[in-house]
């Protein structure tokens, strides 16, 4: 295995595993997850379809092979991290942490699967 394809598959692997824990999150612990929402300003109607939006968005990265629908995938993972990051900061709750790390691997991985169809 080349050495691209296996950063690729840690970064995406621990994005998705990031990604799975928010939407579980929003799913099974909502009545914390309202009140976060709340916390940062955001309306809470948005919890549900952000979550179904991240589990639709790994399935787009590791399963379809379109590159204008994996762009809009990462896309919407980009602005989910730096919007999460940025949320944390204003209301100072310290957990932006996990948004950061986010990002991180939104970015690695990104970069690394562009060069996966670049071959």
């Amino acid at each position: 295995m080349k050495t691209n394809q296996i950063i690729f598959y840690i970064s995406t692997g621990l994005l998705t595993l990031l990604m799975l824990f928010s939407a579980g999150m929003y799913f099974f612990n909502h009545e914390h997850i309202v009140k976060a929402f709340e916390g940062m300003g955001y309306p809470t109607y948005i919890i549900y379809p952000l979550a179904i939006a991240k589990l639709l968005g790994l399935v787009t990265i590791w399963f379809i092979n379109n590159r204008s629908l994996k762009e809009w995938a990462y896309a919407g993972f980009f602005f989910n991290t730096v919007l999460a990051f940025f949320a944390h900061i204003m209301i100072k709750d310290s957990q932006q942490m996990l948004a950061a790390i986010g990002f991180v691997l939104v970015l690695i991985s990104y970069n690394f699967n562009k060069k996966r169809w670049e071959k």
